[in-house]
């Protein structure tokens, strides 16, 4: 073997049918040995896409494209490395953010915990937090999947006021990095710095754990309040660069939250209760390669 390119079919009425390496990820793409093999892995994916009838084919990572592909830059990621010991984190950030962290824990009185048996609370966090910005969750039963088959590699860990829960984030350990991959916080409590004092506990545990990297994933470089929060942190962007090929006849539906077409869905998704936005985005999910 000398390259493979995993491919998932993403299908649905809104976005129609798509191949994407890799859905519901950061990253993705062509691992290849040599260029020949590179080159042959791309030459089937747009074969692929002409006989599937697939509007799109997106690989996830630079250096993906070929001629008449598509580069696309509409994201960045955060990436840095994380110090020797776990008592260096605090002082590592910036400090605005370490004060933010304090604050939350001191004044607020925070505590944090990791156990994955708050997988559930932190999907209600989450699932709440995304109806909030207009957005769509994934499925509860995704979660529960990805943690019965990476086992300790799932970290879930909590922030708390007494025993209500104030904010959650479920995170993936890859070898020596460390990548949260949703978060959620309950908006009606109020509380400064429980997103600070959250990614600060996660980074403290890499560290005790001998991680070198803390990988803050994936931003749109028009997500003004991601990104300043990001940056407030001590990271910098870097670019993160997506190819696409688009087979002749084809226009597939911009799914980005910017597209005018989706406006009147993200005004009026906030005003729903839970109770119909969660089951309702879980379902959306299953066909939007997010």
């Amino acid at each position: 073997m000398t390259g493979v390119l995993p491919l998932l079919e993403v299908c649905g009425l809104l976005a129609g049918r798509r191949l994407v390496s890799m859905p519901y990820a950061t990253g993705g793409g062509v691992l290849a040995r040599t260029d020949a093999a590179r080159r042959a892995l791309l030459h089937a994916a747009e074969q692929l896409a002409h006989g599937t009838g697939a509007c799109l084919l997106e690989l996830r990572g630079p250096g993906q494209e070929r001629s008449g592909w598509t580069s696309v830059d509409r994201y960045v990621e955060f990436v840095r490395d994380l110090p020797v010991n776990a008592a260096d984190v605090e002082r590592m950030l910036p400090r605005k953010a370490r004060a933010a962290a304090r604050q939350a824990r001191d004044r607020e009185g925070l505590t944090i915990r990791h156990d994955a048996r708050d997988l559930n609370t932190v999907w209600n966090l989450y699932a709440r937090s995304m109806r909030r910005l207009g957005s769509i969750n994934y499925p509860r039963a995704f979660f529960a999947d990805l943690g019965a088959g990476l086992g300790e590699r799932m970290w879930v860990t909590t922030a708390w006021r007494g025993c209500r829960p104030v904010a959650g984030v479920v995170s993936f350990a890859e070898r020596d990095t460390i990548r949260p991959y949703i978060s959620g916080l309950d908006e009606r409590l109020r509380c400064t710095g429980c997103a600070n004092l959250l990614y600060l506990a996660v980074m403290e545990r890499a560290a005790a754990c001998g991680m070198k990297r803390f990988d803050f994933g994936r931003t749109r470089r028009d997500n003004a309040g991601a990104m300043e929060f990001k940056r407030n942190q001590g990271f910098e962007p870097r670019d993160l660069t997506y190819a696409h090929y688009t087979p002749p006849g084809r226009k597939p539906l911009d799914l980005t939250p910017t597209n005018p077409r989706l406006a009147s869905l993200r005004r009026v998704w906030p005003r729903l209760p839970l109770a119909i936005t969660r089951p309702l985005g879980a379902w959306l999910a299953r066909s939007i390669p997010g």
